[in-house]
Order: C-alpha cells, then sequence, then structure tokens
C-alpha cells in the first residue's frame, strides 16, 4: 500500500464528482497487494540510473513538482532525462503544450521508467508515478499544504476499508502499510522547524529525512517584487475568470475536504441572496473554489448574482499563483490560510461543524491558533468580518494575525525553495547541478 488520497483523485484534467474516501481508496490497495508483491521482486532486480528523474502530481502538473522539474532542467546537465508522468490522455497532451517530456504513468513504459528512475518526485502520494515502480527509488515527497488537520497516521479516517469492519486487527494492518510506505519516503521538505514533528508523525517518515528547505508551492509567492508578484497574479487571475467587473474586491471562497462527507458551508438559497447584495453593495466578487474531492453544490451561486463565480481546475490549477490578487479569503480548515500568510492579508474563518471536524479528524495547532479565536458559524457572520477585513489596515487584526502565522511556520522567505530542494537530492543521490 502506498501513502496518499491524492493520487487516485482523478481520471482527468478536467473536474469530477468527488468519489475518494479513505475506505475505497485503502480498499483498492488492498486488493492490489498481489501486484505489488509481484512488482517488488521486478523492482528489486530492474537497475536504476541516477541520468533518469520522474515527476508526477495529483492534480496535473503543477504544485511543487512542476517546479522543481524545471529547475531541475535548467540545473542538471543534458545528460539526466526528466519525465512527467501523466494519469490520463488530456494530462498527457497538457504536459506536452507546456513542453515537458511525459508519458501515461500507467502500463508497462510508465512502470518500467519509474523503476528505472533514481529519483522520484510526488505530491500526493507514490501513485503519482507508477506506484508499482516505486520502490527502491529515491522518492521525494512534497505534500500539498503545511498541515493544520491530522494526516494519514493521526487521522482516525485514514483507517477505514470499505469492504472490511472496524476492527483493531483491520486497524493495524492499514497503520501498518502506511508506516511500511512512509518509510519508502527519502526526501520530504517542509516550510519550517515546526512542521516536522508533524509530518514524522503522519508519515512515520525518519525526522532526519524531513528538510526544512521552504515549500516549493510557495516559491511563487515570494520570489520578486511585491509589484511583479501582483501584476503576475492579477494577469493569471483575469485569464481564470475573464470578464470580472472592473476595480472590484476580489473575496476567495476556499472550503476543505471533508473525508467523502457532505460540505456544511454551502449557502441556503436565502444566504445566497444575502451574499450577492453584500457583493453589491461592498463592489466585491466572491469566488468559489472548492476543493476537488467535495462534496457540495455552490451552483446556485451564479445564478443568483454575476458578482459570484465558480474557480474550477480547469480555470486555475493552483490557488497561489493568484493569491497576490486576493483582497481577502474565506475558508474553514485549509491549508492556503498558511500559504495566504505570505501575502498578509486578512482570513475570514468560517466553521460551521469545528466541533464534529475536530472530534473526526483533529488538528496539529488549536483552531483558537489558527483561526486568532475570530471564527463564525453563520454566512452572516461570514459577511459581517467580510466587511471589516475589506477596509482593515496593516496594523488590524486580520493583518497582524496573517504575520504571526508567517512568523510561526516559514523558515524562509527567499523564493528560492525550488533550488534548495534540488540542492539537497543531488547531495543524497550524487551528481552536479549548476548553480
Amino acid at each position: 500500500m502506498r501513502t496518499a488520497a491524492g493520487s487516485a483523485v482523478r481520471a482527468t484534467i478536467g473536474p469530477t464528482m468527488a468519489s475518494f474516501t479513505f475506505g475505497s481508496g485503502n480498499s483498492r490497495k488492498l486488493l492490489g497487494v498481489p501486484l505489488y508483491a509481484l512488482t517488488a521482486l521486478a523492482t528489486s532486480i530492474i537497475p536504476r540510473t541516477n541520468r533518469l528523474w520522474v515527476f508526477g502530481c495529483g492534480i496535473g502538473p503543477g504544485e511543487g513538482a512542476l517546479p522543481l522539474y524545471r529547475t531541475a532542467r535548467d540545473r542538471l546537465d543534458d545528460r539526466t532525462r526528466l519525465v512527467w508522468m501523466a494519469r490520463s490522455s488530456d494530462e498527457l497532451e497538457l504536459a506536452r503544450s507546456m513542453g515537458l517530456d511525459t508519458v501515461r504513468k500507467g502500463g508497462w513504459r510508465g512502470f518500467w521508467l519509474t523503476a528505472r528512475a533514481r529519483v522520484i518526485v510526488v505530491t500526493h502520494g507514490f501513485g503519482d508515478a507508477n506506484r508499482y515502480g516505486t520502490r527502491g527509488g529515491f522518492v521525494v515527497q512534497l505534500w500539498h499544504g503545511v498541515p493544520l488537520k491530522h494526516l494519514h497516521l493521526d487521522s482516525p479516517s485514514t483507517y477505514a476499508v470499505s469492504f472490511l469492519p472496524d476492527r483493531s486487527i483491520v486497524r493495524r494492518l492499514v497503520g501498518y502499510a502506511y508506516r511500511r510506505a512512509g518509510r519508502g519516503i527519502s526526501l520530504f521538505p517542509v516550510a519550517g522547524p515546526s512542521v516536522v514533528p508533524n509530518i514524522a508523525s503522519a508519515f512515520g517518515v525518519p525526522p532526519e529525512r524531513i528538510v526544512v528547505t521552504g515549500d516549493i508551492r510557495d516559491d511563487v509567492l515570494l520570489a520578486g517584487s511585491e509589484d511583479d508578484r501582483r501584476a503576475a497574479a492579477q494577469a493569471l487571475l483575469a485569464a481564470a475568470a475573464p470578464d470580472l467587473p472592473a476595480g472590484s474586491r476580489i473575496v476567495l471562497f476556499a472550503p476543505t475536504w471533508r473525508d467523502g462527507n457532505a460540505d456544511p458551508t454551502v449557502p441556503t438559497a436565502d444566504e445566497w441572496q444575502s451574499i450577492g447584495r453584500w457583493l453589491d453593495r461592498h463592489d466585491a466578487v466572491l469566488l468559489v473554489r472548492t476543493h476537488p474531492l467535495g462534496r457540495g453544490d455552490f451552483s446556485d451561486g451564479p445564478r443568483i448574482s454575476p458578482r459570484i463565480r465558480m474557480l474550477d481546475l480547469d480555470a486555475l490549477r493552483e490557488l497561489n499563483h493568484v493569491l497576490w490578487a486576493v483582497d481577502t479569503v474565506v475558508t474553514d480548515y485549509s491549508s492556503v490560510v498558511f500559504d495566504y500568510a505570505l501575502v498578509g492579508r486578512p482570513v475570514v474563518f468560517f466553521a460551521p461543524d469545528l466541533d464534529a471536524y475536530a472530534a473526526s479528524r483533529g488538528f496539529y495547532r488549536s483552531y483558537e491558533w489558527f483561526s486568532g479565536g475570530r471564527s463564525v458559524t453563520t454566512w452572516a457572520d461570514v459577511l459581517a468580518q467580510l466587511g471589516e477585513a475589506l477596509d482593515e489596515d496593516v496594523d488590524g487584526t486580520g493583518h497582524r494575525h496573517a504575520r504571526a502565522i508567517r512568523r510561526e511556520i516559514f523558515e524562509h522567505d527567499d523564493g528560492r525553495a525550488a533550488d534548495r530542494v534540488l540542492d539537497e537530492v543531488v547531495r543524497q543521490v550524487g551528481g552536479t547541478a549548476s548553480s
């Protein structure tokens, strides 16, 4: 079994109805045990080469894997082949249009290249590459965000298997599989020292394999001047959400995944009407970015007001690239809060199911700390806080809280995490990279 919800999430590039749960994912992995055993024998005799690296990501070309691919392409010599592992024909076509050397991760060719590669870069789990060929490779896990909620070994929901009862022996079996998978991770870059114990606990990764390099996903938020970051984000957002009202302030709503459960943040019909009127009064736009795995129907919003827009993966693959164009964020437990702290603007914390979510999932830090003690449970209160957030100056409560999160979480602020990760990989596996 290999860790990761995300590697089996999406069969195509475009958004689909979420279907993943840990119960279903673990079931598929357990049913694949005979194939794991067979391919483990194959990978033990197939020689790996330092001249081949493979990269994959659970959402397609993006997250930390894509900038690391490009950094490696710029700095490694031409004899090292870098291959993007595509999950579908659509992703294969997209990756090729981006200038990536790419193959389908499934089938014999995907297995062979993964089994031959010395370095295997993933962002969600081993299945971002060909999961059956990863054994014995140098696996770099570029996890897709700083965790607030408990992950993997630390989360009760991780241990479910859909076709087996919830018994201690089942949970021990699943836990053993996740710990074994964690030992297969060779390098786990993180944003700062405070994240290290959480990752070690969640993934079963030895702490010495967890390195504080900065999160590659956040390089786009830190590199260059603030004016350049803002201009680039505004241009990308204009392409992803065309015809936004000129000069309107941008509010991003990004609820997180609830392990396959329904999303309680979906507004009622009356709440959508209230949101639309509020946006008109404040000359603002609400961009709704649901989690790729989320179970919530937000389609009524755009029908009620042109100021409410959906921002799905087809339009924009990665939120970090537009955060400098966003005036404030509304979310519940999402790691976007940590990324947005690098922008330094206020967040409205909307957690209508806080007690239930904390009981079922749990947090690495108190929600009081995460939210600054200012979370709300209704859309009426969200709108009230939004008005304050949009008008707040840099010494206001929301800005100060963002700076406090940044100090706690992030070690580096130079936008060079990809270079540091590449340097560490080369140091451990051998070879040279230009400076």
